[in-house]
């Protein structure tokens, strides 16, 4: 769905595994340790393009995208961003997502209605771009978002992923590479199907479909929002069915859902052994209300089965979340500002009133080539 000011794509989700195979329970709370005040360092990106998507590979090597074909990359943490050449007739397309192996290999999504969505990849540090997967559904459909797996098998980088994109015929499309791009398969399911239901998908952040971090435990789920409610749509497999889970974020207009999801994993102590505790955080509103904090966050610490809504919410629509192992707490931004949470998205507390689209942390991202980089306050 396209939005004024907002933008990888299948996310594994679990619950607390436990290796002794004790059940694990969601009251524990491990300790959240930030308490140094932060804030966001800007940076000069050299250009005035609204910027829809970031990824940074290590906090040194980093991308960017955005409007106008818009590229950037950094090796250097930031101190410097080099403006990418545009890939072949992009000059006015929409680059929402970014995803990157190093400084050389990348791939950058763009979005918008029918053959205005594309994925394009780069080997060379983006000197040139290859284009290797248009819309099919074109002059319908629309890409949301999109993931790529990494993996560096016998020296050679390698990648599986997938692409959320807006219904078609009254359903969500989601595609499927193995092959690092070279084809690309659309899932066939039924329960892809909308049934009446009014839903769609907001490019806003690259973040309603993010990556398998966990094969072994984790399901692949995305975001949606629309009239027809905020909903988290988790697989199951080897069946391939998919449900559908309310979550308590705002709804009801074609401008309100949830916007992004993230998750993150920690090895907690548990009764003399060693747990895995999941926190999924998803956050949204309403983009065309961005003061509007009511219904603006959630967490869920089952699968996404269940979700309680923040009991503190951010001080507005937010378009993106993510966590910082380095400060250990959340970060949610969108186009008023910015929040954390240091206990895993039951409260959040202002970091900034600034405009935002994207983050990739320790990076965010918006309008005008905003570039910030999340550092202790008073940090130059």
């Amino acid at each position: 769905m396209s939005i004024p000011v907002c933008n990888p794509i299948a996310f594994l989700i679990g619950t607390f595994l436990v290796c002794s195979g004790t059940a694990f329970s969601q009251g524990v709370q491990p300790a959240m340790t930030t308490s140094q005040p932060l804030a966001w360092t800007m940076q000069t990106s050299g250009t005035t393009a609204s910027l829809r998507g970031i990824y940074s590979v290590d906090g040194k090597i980093a991308w960017a995208s955005g409007t106008e074909g818009t590229v950037l990359r950094t090796t250097d943490g930031g101190a410097h961003w080099t403006k990418c050449s545009t890939p072949p007739d992009a000059q006015a397309l929409d680059f929402r997502g970014v995803q990157a192996w190093d400084g050389a290999k990348a791939l950058v999504m763009a979005s918008g209605p029918g053959d205005k969505s594309k994925i394009f990849k780069t080997d060379d540090g983006c000197k040139t771009w290859t284009l290797i997967f248009k819309n099919p559904d074109a002059p319908d459909g629309f890409f949301d978002g999109f993931f790529a797996d990494w993996s560096d098998e016998g020296g050679t980088p390698l990648w599986i992923g997938s692409l959320l994109g807006d219904p078609v015929h009254g359903s969500f499309r989601v595609f499927d590479t193995r092959d690092s791009g070279a084809s690309w398969k659309q899932r066939e399911s039924p329960d892809l199907a909308l049934k009446g239901t009014e839903l769609a998908a907001f490019a806003a952040s690259n973040s309603l479909f993010p990556g398998n971090e966990d094969n072994d435990h984790m399901a692949q789920i995305f975001a949606s929002g629309g009239k027809g409610g905020s909903i988290v749509w988790i697989e199951k497999s080897p069946e391939h069915t998919w449900s559908k889970i309310p979550v308590p974020i705002a709804s009801g207009t074609d401008s309100a859902g949830i916007f992004s999801i993230a998750s993150h994993s920690e090895s907690v102590p548990y009764r003399g052994t060693i747990a895995q505790r999941i926190t999924i955080i998803a956050v949204g509103g309403d983009y065309q209300k961005p003061g509007e904090s009511a219904q603006t966050a959630a967490w869920s610490l089952d699968k996404g089965l269940h979700w309680t809504a923040s009991t503190k919410l951010p001080h507005g629509y937010r378009s993106a979340v993510a966590y910082s192992a380095e400060q250990q707490a959340w970060i949610t931004a969108g186009t008023n500002g910015s929040d954390i949470s240091q206990d895993d998205g039951k409260t959040w507390q202002p970091l900034d009133d600034g405009n935002w689209n994207a983050l990739s942390l320790p990076f965010v991202v918006g309008p005008k080539g905003r570039i910030g980089r999340l550092a202790p306050a008073g940090t130059k």
